[in-house]
Order: structure tokens, then C-alpha cells, then sequence
């Protein structure tokens, strides 16, 4: 008797077979069956081959997923930009820091709230091959430019603080800055000058404004959506004007303001052009009796203590105040990591960003059995485009062909007591807005 053995990934087959003429065609059959079958446990996985039009990211075991960061993390808007970060880090611990496995590198550059910096900022990052996608910016301004090399590079970006309407979309149409391969899930403010209008035209019965930008996206998006709304509405813009970022002398813009017999003034500036306006305007007596609001940018723990009782009466416009168990406990661990309250909500939607990107990473992977990972670029875009009913801290999150993955809904809030903070502020909200997503989804 002759015995054969086989071997097959550890496993041994023993064949024991008579030697004789009336089996001679069996055995010939089943060793070439054999044969057939032993050469194809041999074969290794084949090789991973990038289908992706824009091609991928491969990421080899035990090395770090690559993500870049853009944030304003100098100046006094960097409290803004430290939240967004926070946001993320709350994101990376839910995932223990980790993605498939793989731990998570974050390249950390400075935008300085301006559009120059957003776009030096993201070449930096852009120059790693490596950069699986990019979490930011803080300042519209920034993303404008930043988003535009990162779309040419056919990377990926999501914002947490990002609501200028330019970004994403304006009255169902692309925005002026709309890039491919762009995200966010804080609002579209298309909708918070409307907010700002019809408080003051339908609630006060104002019928004289002015405005304020600084020729910033985001500044410059929020005045027209409020000139827009509040002349349909029946009102008068007695005067529209701007400043420049780094301007600090205020006296002679608001000398027009007074001059225009405005009943309200309407500057959704950030620090600190906008402390130098509203604390000017307090030494002015002919200013005591107009409304003065701003936009969701100072609605901020360090403008509060900055400014103190100057900014008693003022309005602010921003998005709904997230409430629910998902944001508490949130808010909870927040405290607990970094042992204090936080400064601002927005590190709400910026863990929402972090946790939707991570999610959409995941899902559009492909990992060898190695750990090897491949990210098609445009397939994570394509992931992101198809989210829906996503479950995030401030709510439901769906992305339409826009990048706008969040509800928009507005408020305006007014400072009757600046002994209670921040909290007191958003407490007190003196007109709700709720304005449903855009229908236009991929």
C-alpha cells in the first residue's frame, strides 16, 4: 500500500489507496483534482489595485491614518478654534484615539482666521501624500481658500464651525466659494440674517438699519442675508459699510451710524474688531437707544468677560442651542477631560464633524487581511455625500450635494443680566427660527 499526504493551510489529508489497474483512473482524477486544488490554497490574497479616480490613500499596518487639522488657534478668536479641537479629541477618545485599528496622527496647523492663512495652512497639510482628509477651519474666511486647494488635491474637509453661506449653498444654488469634496456640520446661515430681521422688523418694529462686515465671507454673507430679509420685510438699510480686519479706531464708522438715523446696527464681527465697536459705541449717548446685534461668533465666554456690562441689552444671532441626552453627556465629558465648563457650544458640531468623518473613513476603507488600509479619496467623498439620518450630539445629520449636513435652525439671544455668562445668554432666547434642510439631496 502507498500513502500520499497533502498538505493545505495546517491541514493534512491522508490518502491511503490500493495500487492496482481498477483504481488507476480514480487516483489519477483525484490527484489531478488535487493537485488543482492544492495549488490554489497556495496562492497568496492578490494584490489591492486603486480603482479610485482620484486615487487612494494606503495606510500600512501599525501606521497612523493621517488627519490634517485647520484651526485659528493664536488670536482672540483662537477660544473658537481650541472648542473645535476639543470637539475632535472628544471624537478620537470614543474610538479610543484609534481608526480600524490604526492609531490616528494629527497634524495640527494655524489659520489665523484669515483667508491667506487658510490657504498657507492647508498647503502644509496638502504636502503629506498621506493626509487621509482635513478637519476644519474655524473662520469661513479661511475655509474659502483652504478649500480650495483641498478640493484640487482631491482630499476631503469637514468643518464643525464653518456656516457662511458662500461655502455650501444659497437659495438652492452652489455658493460663490463652493468646492467639491467640501463638508460641515455646523449650519448654513443662509437663514440667521433672516432670524436678525424679523426680530427687529416684526417683533421691535424697527424700520431703519444699518450694517457692519469686514469684508470676511462669513461676515459679508450674514449682513446681505439680513439686508435681504429685512427690506422684504418692509424695512429701509440707511447704511452699509465695512471695516477692515485689524481695525481698531471705530469712532468714524460709528459717526455714520449715527448720522444714517439707523434704530439698529447690525455687525456680525468677530474679536476683537467687534469689542471695538460695541465698546465705543457705549461712550457714544446718540448710539444709547439703537439695537445692537451681532452674529454667532460672540457668543463666547471670553467676549462676555471681555466686554462685561457693555454688552447688557445686545442681541446675538446664532444657531439653536443643541439640548438632549446626546449633547449632556457630551458636555459632561467634556468637562470632565479638560476640568472646565466650556466656553462656547461649538465643540458640540465639531465632535459631530470628527465622529461623521471617522464614520465615513470606515466605511469607505478596504483593509487587507494584513491590516493594510486603502481609502479611495473619492470614494470618502462619496460616502459622506450619502449620509442620512446620521445620529449626532446637536441631532440628525444628512449631507445634501452641497456639503450642508445640518439642520438649520436660528435664534436670537439677548443679554439682560452679564453676571450670569454664557449661560444666561443662551438661556434667554428672545426669537426662534426653524427652518427646514434643504430637500435637494443626493
Amino acid at each position: 500500500m502507498d500513502v500520499g499526504f497533502f498538505f493545505c493551510y495546517s491541514k493534512t489529508l491522508i490518502l491511503t489507496m490500493p495500487r492496482n489497474n481498477t483504481t488507476c483512473l480514480s487516483i489519477f482524477s483525484l490527484v489531478l483534482f488535487l493537485a488543482i486544488f492544492l495549488s490554489a490554497c497556495s496562492e497568496s490574497e492578490p494584490p489591492f489595485e486603486c480603482s479610485d479616480i482620484l486615487g487612494c490613500i494606503n495606510v500600512p499596518p501599525g501606521e497612523p491614518v493621517k488627519i490634517g487639522v485647520l484651526q485659528a488657534v493664536t488670536g482672540e478668536v483662537a477660544p473658537l478654534g481650541q472648542a473645535q479641537i476639543r470637539g475632535l479629541e472628544l471624537a478620537l477618545d470614543k474610538r479610543n484615539r484609534k481608526i480600524l485599528a490604526h492609531p490616528v496622527a494629527l497634524q495640527v496647523e494655524d489659520t489665523g482666521c484669515r483667508a491667506e492663512g487658510g490657504a498657507n495652512a492647508a498647503l502644509k497639510i496638502i504636502a503629506d501624500p498621506q493626509t487621509a482628509a482635513i478637519f476644519g477651519t474655524t473662520c469661513s474666511g479661511a475655509a474659502a481658500t483652504a478649500s480650495k486647494a483641498m478640493s484640487d488635491a482631491g482630499l476631503t474637509m469637514i468643518s464643525g464651525n464653518n456656516s457662511a453661506p458662500f461655502l455650501t449653498a444659497i437659495a438652492g444654488n452652489p455658493g460663490p466659494s463652493w468646492q467639491e469634496g467640501f463638508f460641515r456640520t455646523a449650519p448654513n446661515e443662509e437663514n440667521a440674517g433672516k432670524a436678525a430681521a424679523g426680530y427687529a422688523y416684526e417683533q421691535l418694529g424697527l424700520r431703519r438699519a444699518a450694517t457692519i462686515n469686514d469684508n470676511d465671507i462669513y461676515t459679508k454673507g450674514l449682513t446681505e442675508s439680513f439686508k435681504k430679509s429685512f427690506v422684504e420685510l418692509g424695512g429701509r438699510i440707511v447704511l452699509d459699510t465695512a471695516i477692515n480686519k485689524g481695525d481698531s479706531e471705530m469712532d468714524p464708522v460709528l459717526t455714520a451710524v449715527v448720522n444714517s438715523r439707523a434704530e439698529l446696527l447690525f455687525f456680525p464681527l468677530f474679536q476683537p474688531e467687534a469689542n471695538y465697536i460695541l465698546l465705543q459705541a457705549r461712550k457714544i449717548p446718540a448710539l444709547d437707544k439703537i439695537l445692537l446685534i451681532s452674529g454667532g461668533a460672540l457668543i463666547e465666554k471670553t467676549f462676555l468677560e471681555a466686554v462685561g456690562e457693555a454688552a447688557k441689552g445686545m442681541c446675538f444671532v446664532g444657531p439653536t442651542q443643541p439640548s438632549g441626552p446626546a449633547a449632556e453627556q457630551l458636555t459632561r465629558a467634556y468637562t470632565a477631560k479638560y476640568k472646565e465648563e466650556p466656553t462656547v457650544s461649538y465643540f458640540l458640531s465639531a465632535y459631530d464633524a470628527a465622529d461623521l468623518l471617522f464614520h465615513a473613513i470606515e466605511q469607505a476603507a478596504v483593509r487587507d487581511h494584513d491590516g493594510t488600509l486603502h481609502i479611495g479619496r473619492k470614494k470618502l467623498r462619496d460616502t459622506l455625500y450619502a449620509v442620512r439620518r446620521f445620529k449626532g450630539s446637536t441631532g440628525t445629520l444628512s449631507c445634501d450635494q452641497f456639503g450642508d449636513c445640518a439642520m438649520s435652525s436660528f435664534q436670537v439671544l439677548r443679554l439682560d443680566d452679564p453676571a450670569l455668562g454664557l449661560n444666561g445668554l443662551e438661556a434667554n432666547v428672545v426669537f426662534p427660527v426653524e427652518s427646514k434642510k434643504s430637500s435637494l439631496l443626493r
